[in-house]
């Protein structure tokens, strides 16, 4: 038997992944367009509010923005998969930044409040730039065989960790430039930065996913087998995103230590990070439906941490390790989840299935952050992390009663 320093090592799945050609170029493209996903949000708030000093009215004005996304973005992801991602990402973005700039010069010069809500709704039509990356991912490594298992489930894991870094580092980058410079900074360099990395990404033709032009009788992804179910899981893990946010936020407010709520969440985006690719480095069980019951269960586990610590009046450094080691499980969850969706998805419709998948996220979070405020209202912020463990087991649930749906045969 050789000895164990002479077996030969495993190569870094991440180094093996990177050297298919083409897909450093797409990733850093596609990475400088998706930072502005986290920065709009905060930049819409920051600037209306300053400008009307009304956070009602700028909370409106993204919920609106959120709506519209949820309505047009699967459209905009169907038009995608139909005509190719370079011929459509563009021109949608670019009356995405349009929107934006009209947002901007609207709270500039004071115009009626109908004008923010109509231009942050013309943003609706940006593509889901993380989907795309996936889409291309997918299509490099759509084979059959282990090797391309592996390296699909490696880049979702990478990809998952990107959406994690982004959401960390756009609201931080956001609120720093609209303090350091002027309020409308946040957006004017976000809208730079999304036209930018679009124009890069849909450049890099030679990994770009060819166009599935679609028949008459093409049916709707959610109609493909497991899909629904797949959604639920969606939905109800938006849901504990959403009420850890609002919850946490109210947390910290009542401890007085409000401006110290973002770099807590931020712990809790950090450790989904980590372990998202920590995830990838690891070697997949092929029961991928089994896979996400067990990555759901861990959830469902782990966000009890935040609920007892809350419960017991934990000081905030204790609540932002409780929020650490809960954030663990939900890349896992994601990556998995993510994975279902690309194996359900009928052929020629990925990035319109993927965007249904991100729309459930976003209906959740929504539907957490309602139920959430609602709880902290009545029962206090400690009550409130009962809501993301509750939305948690009923993920469980689903992902458990769908789990033979989900295991239909890889394409």
């Amino acid at each position: 038997m050789p000895h164990p320093t002479l077996l030969p090592r495993r190569p870094n799945p991440y180094i093996c992944l990177f050297r298919t050609p083409g897909a450093r170029a797409f990733t850093l493209a596609n990475l400088v367009a998706r930072l502005p996903m986290g920065m709009f949000g905060v930049s819409a708030v920051i600037m209306i509010a300053g400008a009307r000093g009304s956070y009602g009215l700028a909370g409106a004005v993204t919920a609106t923005g959120l709506a519209a996304t949820a309505l047009v973005a699967p459209w905009t992801a169907r038009l995608v998969d139909r005509h190719g991602q370079a011929r459509i990402a563009v021109p949608a973005t670019a009356v995405a930044v349009l929107g934006s700039l009209s947002l901007l010069l609207c709270v500039r010069f004071g115009a009626p409040d109908w004008t923010l809500f109509a231009s942050y709704a013309a943003t609706a039509t940006t593509p889901n730039t993380g989907g795309m990356s996936r889409a291309r991912w997918a299509h490099l490594h759509r084979g059959p065989s282990p090797l391309d298992a592996a390296a699909l489930h490696t880049a979702n894991s990478f990809e998952q960790a990107a959406d994690e870094l982004c959401f960390m580092v756009g609201p931080v980058a956001a609120a720093f430039l609209c303090s350091a410079l002027f309020p409308e900074a946040g957006t004017l360099v976000g809208a730079v930065l999304l036209m930018t990395g679009v124009l890069l990404f849909a450049a890099q033709r030679t990994t770009e996913p060819p166009a599935s032009p679609r028949t008459a009788g093409s049916n709707s992804p959610v109609r493909a087998r497991g899909f629904a179910p797949l959604l639920a899981v969606f939905l109800a893990t938006g849901a504990v995103f959403g009420a850890l946010e609002i919850t946490t936020i109210a947390y910290a407010d009542g401890l007085g230590h409000r401006s110290a709520a973002g770099a807590v969440l931020a712990l809790q985006a950090a450790g989904s990070c980590a372990a998202g690719l920590a995830y990838g480095a690891a070697r997949p069980a092929h029961d991928v439906a089994g896979r996400l019951v067990g990555c759901v269960g861990a959830m469902s586990l782990l966000m009890w941490l935040p609920l007892l610590t809350a419960r017991s009046g934990g000081p905030l450094p204790l609540l932002a390790a409780a929020l650490l080691c809960a954030g663990a499980a939900t890349a896992p969850t994601m990556v998995t989840a993510m994975t279902l969706v690309q194996r359900l998805t009928p052929p020629g419709q990925l990035n319109e299935g993927m965007t249904l998948a991100v729309t459930a996220i976003l209906g959740g979070i929504a539907a957490g952050s309602a139920v959430g405020g609602q709880v902290v209202e009545r029962a206090g912020p400690g009550a409130g992390y009962a809501v993301p463990v509750c939305a948690a087991a009923l993920a469980l649930v689903v992902s458990a009663a769908g789990r033979g749906r989900y295991a239909a045969p890889p394409r």
